[in-house]
């Protein structure tokens, strides 16, 4: 068979400003006098992992900061803020999805956020997008090396029995790019409102739109 990875919440709806927003609450709540600016957070998205950004950043300045429960608050604030907000899917995800599960393309969701952020972005996105929806989800609690590392994408191939001969990923960053590369996927790269500008060198293709015809051309070439 063949299967289509989704990489990351924001290949789904682009939920990037929300996080930037979430990250900026949480240090408020934690009496941090930090702001990230869009050009401070853009700088940091070549690699994942909220928890090692915050605890890169207090390093940086020289201070001493509990990341994880700072970035506890944040998913907190995050998960509130997409039960909050209107939260769409990205163009051309819908029919993407319609098109591969008429083909008998599994769909997977690949991502290594936690299981609780997955949870609220697919409350979110319901009835158009749900749990079951994807064959297999993968979540910070399935394998203990976050993206760039390829784990995330080995585990939900051995999970569906299949090759990455026949698995194509879309990734909307770097991390995730390299992530689904070094896996041996073939990589389409759709970027969001803060990866625009990203090197994408890696991916077969960069898109603004996923358009069905070209992502499943992709997997079965």
């Amino acid at each position: 068979m063949s299967v289509l990875f989704f990489g990351s919440i924001s290949t789904l709806a682009d939920t990037s400003e929300l996080q930037r927003r979430a990250f900026n609450e949480a240090f408020q709540a934690h009496g941090l006098d930090w702001n990230w600016s869009r050009e401070d957070y853009v700088s940091m998205l070549g690699s994942n992992g909220g928890k090692d950004r915050i605890a890169d950043f207090a390093r940086e300045r020289g201070q001493e900061v509990d990341a994880a429960e700072v970035h506890a608050t944040k998913s907190a604030i995050f998960q509130e803020l997409l039960s909050s907000q209107d939260v769409s899917a990205r163009p051309g995800v819908l029919d993407t999805v319609r098109r591969a599960k008429d083909d008998g393309t599994r769909v997977g969701f690949v991502t290594t956020t936690s299981g609780d952020n997955i949870a609220a972005l697919l409350r979110a996105l319901s009835p158009d997008i749900t749990s079951d929806t994807f064959d297999v989800i993968v979540d910070s609690s399935s394998v203990s090396t976050g993206k760039p590392d390829p784990a995330a994408y080995q585990y939900a191939l051995d999970t569906l029995g299949e090759d990455a001969a026949g698995a194509v990923a879309i990734e909307d960053n770097e991390g995730g790019v390299r992530s689904a590369t070094a896996a041996g996927l073939t990589c389409i790269a759709f970027p969001n409102q803060n990866t625009a500008d990203a090197d994408f060198s890696g991916a077969a293709t960069t898109v603004e739109a996923l358009r069905p015809d070209d992502v499943v051309a992709l997997i079965k070439a």
